[in-house]
């Protein structure tokens, strides 16, 4: 079998299908992309996960609390235990990854730029060109393809969850190691669209200090810039610091429709699959459970079709929440520290993970502000999904990027 990428969801895909197990494992066909514009930059994954994970020797850091600060700076603490808030950057991962595949007897590494799948029935050619100049042609019973796609789906909704953020070391100290602030929304708000801060500290002089807006159409660099310096210094008063590392990303917040099947052999996983929450941007968990579950299914002899990352209703609930935001009709500052508070840090954050339960959905959807979110539900169907005709770069360009987040996170930013 070929997997075509070797970011996030490529990697966590051949790290399932070549870890040790009994039977005999796959041969694999990793095709990673030449050095240059399409491999990701580096960048940050944050999820929520118990302790004794699969990466848990080369996280950043973790947390077992997170808190909201309302705009008047009223705060909502979030304790995590059993779980917590896992930090990972995308070169260690890569590193972690690459050395416990390099004793896998049945892996074998190729560096192309693909150029096309063509359908066997069964079984699928890939189509590119080497990093030599040479033709490429592979032939594969099943083929994973995580390049994040050139173009978006048609949708309803499309806003883009966009951030900078800046790795900071204070002349004194500033930050609680203890705690992460995952939504500061104790910054100037965009119409229409929200912001916050996000602040991941590493020490009581370091930490990721990250601007995040949803909005239509992503800032320049004076304009993130401006902002950072803004929340550095009037809100978090921060006083002199160095900037030691940036990161930077776009992440789609639509509800698009991505197909995970785009042939009788040939798949797509990651963003391109559909592994990116749509409110949040959140994706690194959602790969995990797709690369679980492709694997599962080809040890059963099973065809191997990736799962949906989230459950059908916490799409369409996606649906409902980002088009009330586009449209004005919630305020998201209000909207997010009311559900924190009264619906419960707990099951907000499994709520975020797409993992809470039907009744708990609806106590989450109570807590809504009833009116705009059923007026919102009421027009989604008779809306036309239309084509993006925005700028045509990487949607997932970034960290949570939320594949390619995603507190993000693209795979990874705050919501990634």
């Amino acid at each position: 079998m070929a997997v075509i990428g070797a970011g996030a969801a490529g990697l966590s895909l051949v790290h399932r299908l070549c870890a040790p197990a009994p039977g005999r494992r796959p041969d694999v066909t990793l095709i990673d992309a030449p050095p240059g514009p399409l491999r990701p930059p580096e960048r940050t994954w944050c999820f929520w996960e118990e302790p004794g994970g699969a990466f848990d020797e080369v996280l950043t850091a973790s947390w077992d609390r997170l808190r909201l600060r309302g705009h008047a700076g009223d705060t909502v603490d979030c304790a995590l235990a059993p779980t917590r808030y896992k930090m990972l950057r995308s070169t260690d991962f890569e590193r972690l990854v690459n050395a416990r595949l390099d004793a896998a007897p049945h892996l074998r590494r190729t560096t192309a730029t693909v150029d096309g799948i063509d359908d066997l029935r069964p079984g699928a050619v890939v189509r590119g060109t080497t990093a030599g100049g040479t033709p490429l042609r592979l032939r594969a019973r099943w083929v994973f393809d995580s390049r994040p796609p050139r173009t978006l789906p048609p949708a309803r909704t499309l806003l883009l969850q966009h951030f900078r953020g800046w790795f900071v070391r204070t002349a004194q100290p500033c930050f609680d190691p203890a705690v992460a602030d995952l939504m500061d929304f104790r910054t100037p708000q965009p119409a229409p669209g929200l912001s916050f801060g996000y602040v991941l500290p590493l020490d009581p002089c370091r930490a990721l200090v990250e601007y995040t807006e949803f909005s239509p159409q992503p800032l320049d660099d004076t304009g993130y810039d401006r902002a950072l310096h803004h929340y550095t210094s009037q809100v978090l008063g921060l006083g002199a610091f160095e900037v030691t590392g940036t990161e930077q990303g776009v992440i789609p917040m639509t509800d698009a429709r991505f197909p995970r099947r785009i042939g009788s052999s040939a798949f797509r996983i990651g963003t391109a699959g559909g592994a990116t929450r749509p409110s949040t941007g959140y994706t690194f968990a959602a790969v995990q459970r797709q690369s679980r579950a492709v694997a599962d299914a080809l040890a059963r002899g099973r065809p191997p079709l990736p799962p949906p990352a989230y459950p059908a209703r916490s799409r369409a609930m996606d649906g409902v929440l980002l088009r009330a935001l586009a449209t004005g009709r919630v305020d998201g500052t209000r909207f997010f520290t009311r559900l924190f508070r009264e619906a419960g840090p707990e099951r907000m954050l499994r709520f975020l993970d797409g993992r809470t339960t039907r009744r708990e959905d609806f106590a989450v959807g109570l807590r809504t502000p009833v009116l705009p979110m059923l007026r919102t539900a009421a027009e989604l169907p008779w809306l036309r999904r239309l084509p993006d005709t925005r700028a045509r770069r990487s949607p997932a360009a970034g960290r949570r990027g939320h594949e390619e987040t995603g507190p993000s996170a693209p795979e990874s930013g705050p919501l990634a």
